[in-house]
């Protein structure tokens, strides 16, 4: 259904042009809010407005904005863990994006919400509407969405501050010495090999705090806390100190230990999400659990 709102013009906008201040009233492109006019979107004090009107002091805008557009396909083990109306968390599976974007064609976030006829916030891009923070394509577990603006707001900003507790658990090859500990080293693209991350002179400020909760033979399984949230960045750090997380070819993990585990990504899984709660400023804590093939992994390990 389509979201319409009634505002007067800001004072900071009178005598601008009607699609440059509604780029600015609500952050979308001039050209997409050009399309919003030309569509009939946007009336001026009850009347069609024209692309070129410029906004009067006593002017009041009726926006309208039409529901988004989403690829929906439908993701299998999507579960929800929390969902009230101005948030929902969700159990992402590997394989699927947070939302829909160049080159990508799977199964995405936003677009199994809309299948299960979930309403989220029309806030941010078209594309990202209601994402307040990402986990890779590769990565499973706990993300958050947001169903209102006040939550999109209010979580956007806690997420971009780095008030939100997110805890990841990771599998790593080898016992960490010292079993707990930080990694502060920065990190940007790979001075031969553009499509990944390294340890680079240079790159940007990146710190990972872990702890050692078991040890298993030729393993162990690490609780992780991010301070930082660069691109694969406990990916890249457990592997620039030796460890990388089991499975994770890519950034030198054993292909055979892999294969032996069944484990065709990185052994790495978001198990928490910890938040003020944007309306009734409560706190909330969200945990995923893991997914059949990590702990299958998980048990293998455990019985080696």
């Amino acid at each position: 259904m389509p979201e319409t709102r009634l505002m007067p013009v800001p004072d900071a906008l009178v005598g601008e042009r009607i699609d440059a201040a509604l780029s600015r009233i609500l952050g979308f492109s001039r050209s997409r809010c050009s399309d919003l006019i030309l569509e009939g979107n946007i009336r001026v004090n009850g009347s069609a407005a024209s692309k070129s009107l410029k906004l009067g002091e006593n002017d009041l805008l009726e926006i309208t904005i039409p529901d988004p557009e989403v690829p929906v396909t439908p993701v299998v083990g999507m579960d929800i863990l929390y969902d009230d109306d101005d948030i929902v968390v969700v159990n992402k599976p590997v394989g699927v994006a947070a939302h829909s974007g160049p080159g990508w064609t799977g199964p995405t976030v936003v677009g199994n919400l809309a299948a299960a006829g979930y309403r989220i916030t029309t806030h941010g891009p078209v594309e990202r509407q209601g994402i307040v923070h990402r986990l890779d394509v590769g990565t499973s577990g706990a993300m958050m969405v947001a169903k209102s603006e006040l939550a999109y707001s209010v979580m956007k900003r806690a997420f971009k501050e780095r008030t939100v507790r997110k805890i990841y658990h990771a599998v790593v090859a080898g016992h960490p010495d010292p079993a707990s500990g930080t990694i502060d080293a920065p990190i940007g693209r790979h001075p031969s090999r553009e499509w990944r991350m390294a340890v680079i002179d240079g790159g940007k400020h990146a710190v990972t705090h872990y702890d050692t909760l078991e040890l298993m033979a030729g393993a162990a399984l690490l609780e992780v806390h991010l301070e930082t949230g660069r691109t694969h960045q406990i990916r890249v750090h457990m592997a620039a100190v030796g460890h990388p997380c089991v499975g994770d070819v890519f950034y030198g993990a054993d292909p055979t230990k892999a294969e032996e585990l069944g484990l065709e990504r990185q052994w790495l899984h978001a198990v928490e999400l910890g938040f003020t709660h944007p309306r009734t400023q409560l706190p909330v804590t969200v945990r995923a659990p893991y997914p059949d093939d990590l702990q299958r992994a998980l048990e293998t390990l455990r019985e080696a």
